[in-house]
């Protein structure tokens, strides 16, 4: 590959006696750490964090001849308005390194490890800036590109660690546990099964209205989570549920004992690329022959991509940790790809330290692309006769209201037999 392959186009740049103070601006706004000077539109320049950060130190002469003031590490915060009115050209550093369009990928690596920087501006043969490329875009172009997307198992391992911050559980739980409830005493059913169970807040509600609870979860780390919680229920609740760790096939085909339900919440169902067919026939076998009931909590994708534009939620949290002020949570949808024609799930998590926001991380993971004939054929195939839609909007009420493609957040299926 080559540095134009992968090389951002939209490039900051600014001029030889732009004030230090606006290129600040420019160096907090886009989340970088330094910009190119051009005169004409060639590059004569490049000035980084580091350059600005080290005029807050004086020189060897301010310092022989004031070494009381100059050395007094507080008072050299004071500078910073000083600083500011410098212009770029004061304090960048000249004869940057640069790189052409068709340098191969690799050697600009190797000159940035040589020269110990980040990034390169990219020029062309009169050297006018024409683009820049950094040790990120490198790397997502040789490592990470080629990663496969995250499976059910690793996107929830890393869902984990903010899944109960995100959902606000006492809502949720107020409008869905008394439909569910009411669906399973009027089945007369006692002992569930929950596939993706998460962290366990459906379970541990269930189990608190008598119900025994037998929940699978193929991620270690949401598993964990929700084990924690065994631990401060009182005994008469604890007793009638159990959290598995493993793969859901092979945990069901050594359960002997039938159940009379099964659960896939929040989307769970969806999740299981590329084995979802495979687990609604192990789910199937290990229900009760006749009267037994599966529920299946899907995202309404034709609201997604036709109203909501691919953005399925934004929430904002406060973290745990102290130094930071609130956390925000953004999950958006792309459109079927492959020959499979899954979906991508799309989660990037935001965090405010009180000042700013700033970027912390992103995960992708494929979703089965499903709709109402594409369940409703899959669960009449698994031997279940009766398969009815409901509509319901996020955290509100499951089996209340008739299934509107443009109107309802979820989709929720009840099937019986």
């Amino acid at each position: 590959m080559k540095v134009f392959d992968i090389m951002s186009t939209s490039v900051d740049s600014v001029g030889p006696n732009t004030k230090v103070k606006d290129v600040c601006r420019i160096i907090f706004g886009r989340g970088i750490n330094g910009v190119p000077v051009c005169k004409n539109k060639k590059i004569i320049g490049f000035i980084t964090e580091k350059d600005i950060l080290s005029k807050f130190f004086p020189s060897m002469q301010e310092y022989v001849e004031d070494p009381f003031h100059e050395g007094n590490f507080v008072q050299m915060e004071g500078k910073v308005d000083r600083i500011f009115s410098l212009t770029a050209e004061k304090i960048m550093s000249k004869n940057p390194v640069t790189v052409s369009p068709n340098t191969p990928l690799l050697k600009a690596q190797s000159m940035m490890f040589v020269n110990k920087i980040g990034r390169l501006p990219v020029v062309d043969n009169n050297e006018k800036l024409v683009g820049m490329i950094t040790n990120g875009d490198i790397f997502r172009a040789t490592v990470g590109d080629k990663l496969p997307f995250s499976g059910e198992e690793e996107y929830h391992d890393w869902q984990a660690r903010h899944y109960d911050i995100v959902t606000k559980w006492d809502e949720r739980l107020k409008n869905e546990i008394p439909d569910l409830m009411a669906l399973f005493r009027k089945n007369k059913i006692q002992d569930i099964v929950d596939i993706g169970f998460g962290t366990g807040e459906h379970d541990v509600a269930l189990s608190k209205k008598g119900f025994n609870i037998l929940g699978i979860e193929s991620s270690s780390l949401m598993s964990s989570v929700a084990n924690e919680k065994i631990k401060n229920l009182p005994e008469r609740v604890s007793e009638r549920l159990n959290f598995v760790n493993g793969n859901y096939i092979d945990v069901l085909s050594n359960r002997e004992k039938k159940f009379g339900g099964a659960i896939f919440m929040g989307n769970a169902f969806s999740h299981l690329v590329p084995n979802y067919k495979k687990v609604i026939s192990a789910v199937s076998s290990a229900l009760l022959p006749k009267n037994s009931v599966i529920v299946l909590q899907i995202v309404n994708f034709e609201k997604i991509f036709n109203i909501k534009k691919r953005v399925f939620d934004i929430n904002f949290a406060r973290p745990k940790h102290k130094f930071l002020l609130e956390q925000a949570f953004l999950r958006f949808y792309d459109p079927p790809s492959g020959k499979n024609g899954y979906l991508t799930l799309n989660t990037a998590v935001f965090e405010h330290d009180g000042k700013k926001w700033k970027f912390r991380s992103m995960n992708s993971a494929p979703i089965v692309n499903l709709h109402k004939e594409d369940i409703g054929i899959l669960l009449k195939k698994n031997g279940f006769k009766s398969v009815s839609f409901y509509g319901g909007k996020f955290l509100g009420k499951l089996f209340q209201d008739p299934f509107d493609p443009k109107e309802s957040d979820w989709l929720n299926v009840v099937a019986k037999r």
